[in-house]
């Protein structure tokens, strides 16, 4: 797994990684993939008092809505067509953010193909980005930002998808974990 670390003086941490995977051969593979994982986390494994309790001091409804802007933002003065939300696979990213924020799961791409099949979507392609944060004014931006300097995270945001889903969680520590999916519907 590669892991980048960005230190600002004081200010906060960013982490990113990327990863990407396709219904019938990867895509483009950046840091983490996990084709043959088998683990399925259901939505009853993500809640905790202390972890609703760390959500209600930051609307990561806004933040979600952030990410989907600035990224359909990016998509346009690429020529690309925006990405619609789907709240299927919302559910899964914010799911997938909820496990990393409370250390269910490492910061990481686990379980990512039984994520993309509890979409039940079918879909030829699909691919993923998670950043987390902690200390920035405005999260959102700084997890956007730092995917774009990233080619693994670049691709998957350029990639030929139609939909996609975003899911934001913060832990009791403050920080703030990003996940977008990327589903190309077949």
């Amino acid at each position: 797994m590669i892991q980048t670390k960005i230190y600002s003086a004081a200010v906060g941490t960013l982490a990113l990684i990327g990863g990407a995977m396709s219904y019938d051969k990867p895509l483009h593979v950046y840091a983490f993939s996990t084709p043959a994982q088998t683990a399925t986390l259901q939505p009853s494994q993500v809640s905790s008092r202390s972890f609703q309790l760390a959500q209600s001091t930051v609307n990561t409804a806004a933040l979600e809505v952030a990410v989907f802007n600035q990224i359909n933002q990016f998509r346009a003065t690429q020529g690309l067509p925006r990405l619609s939300r789907n709240s299927a696979i919302d559910n899964q990213a914010r799911i997938h953010s909820q496990n990393m924020a409370s250390g269910r799961v490492a910061f990481s791409h686990y379980g990512f193909g039984p994520r993309i099949q509890a979409i039940a979507i079918p879909y030829r392609g699909a691919s993923e980005n998670v950043a987390y944060n902690q200390g920035y004014r405005d999260s959102a931006t700084q997890a956007v930002q730092g995917w774009l300097r990233s080619s693994g995270h670049l691709a998957n945001i350029r990639g030929n998808y139609n939909l996609t889903g975003i899911g934001v969680a913060r832990n009791s520590r403050g920080a703030v974990y990003f996940t977008q999916l990327f589903i190309l519907q077949r």
